[in-house]
């Protein structure tokens, strides 16, 4: 068993590396070090701990099983021990002009966007904002590396974070509100017969209810392929085309009144959507701020939204 008087912190700072960059040749231009003297390291830590750590994959590395664990502590660990080192540095809100960087999806920015920014205004004027939509595969690499501070959304994809739960939602139909399948719903909700003779819009920046309606044999009913929910409201009221959609954002719609939303008989329609974060970056006092302020914003803010 190893001991920790045996571990060098230069040793779990490459593993961190390493297990953060997915690759080797990286992790040593991150540290600057040699790609030999990378390697020689990381084989002492593979003896130390009697694993090899990472396996050799196209492109790279992957963990192995005793790596994940181990990284949760070490990425943890690293944190506490910088947040020591940096303990006489001192986060105001209310001067701070720091960015602070999120992914959302367009829908998420119409979502979160609006009372984040009237929280913020309020508790820190000077804080910037930006906001952009990543791909899901680079979300993990960019909290860590710091490209990225957190990430909201509903991202069962994304893996080696550290995140919360905001609040709950599901996936429901959205159409017109005088569309013809509204007199076949029963208390709102539509059956699967009735589902499968709709036709659909769908939304490429959110490839979840994509691949639901794939699953359901549906994407052949697909009529519409649009960007952005942005452009809905205005499609679904001049056709009888439906679209599937987060319940939450269908009823902030408007003009309230001028649409349906049903219940559908799908399999996978309630999801939860997340705060993730990098436990790397977990003690850093601003950020560590923000993702109170938000969990307690968003947190909060699901008690009253009606149909929640």
């Amino acid at each position: 068993m190893a001991n920790i008087d045996t571990i060098d912190l230069n040793l779990l700072r490459l593993f961190d590396a390493v297990y953060r960059t997915r690759n080797v040749s990286r992790a040593a231009e991150e540290l600057g070090l040699s790609q030999p003297a990378t390697s020689q390291a990381l084989t002492r830590l593979r003896l130390l701990l009697r694993d090899p750590l990472f396996e050799r994959v196209a492109g790279g590395v992957r963990p192995t099983a005793r790596s994940e664990r181990l990284a949760h502590s070490v990425q943890a660990g690293l944190a506490l021990l910088e947040a020591g080192l940096n303990e006489g540095e001192r986060f105001d809100p209310a001067t701070t002009e720091a960015e602070l960087r999120l992914h959302l999806s367009d829908i998420g920015e119409g979502r979160f966007l609006p009372p984040l920014m009237t929280t913020f205004r309020e508790i820190a004027p000077n804080l910037r904002i930006t906001a952009r939509a990543w791909t899901h595969e680079a979300i993990s690499e960019a909290l860590d590396n710091g490209q990225l501070h957190f990430a909201l959304g509903f991202l069962p994809t994304v893996g080696g974070t550290a995140h919360a739960e905001m609040l709950s939602d599901r996936y429901q139909i959205f159409v017109r509100a005088d569309h013809p399948v509204t007199r076949q719903a029963v208390d709102g909700a539509l059956s699967a017969e009735a589902i499968a003779k709709l036709d659909f819009v769908a939304v490429r920046s959110h490839a979840q209810t994509q691949r639901m309606l794939e699953m359901l044999h549906l994407d052949p009913r697909i009529r519409l392929v649009v960007s952005s929910f942005m452009a809905l409201p205005p499609i679904i009221r001049a056709t009888d085309l439906a679209v599937l959609m987060p319940r939450q954002i269908g009823l902030h719609l408007e003009p309230i009144g001028a649409f349906a939303l049903l219940e559908p008989a799908l399999p996978q329609r309630d999801f939860s959507v997340a705060l993730h974060w990098s436990r790397r970056h977990a003690q850093n006092a601003m950020l560590r701020w923000a993702r109170e302020v938000i969990l307690e914003l968003f947190r909060n803010r699901q008690r009253v939204d009606p149909g929640g």
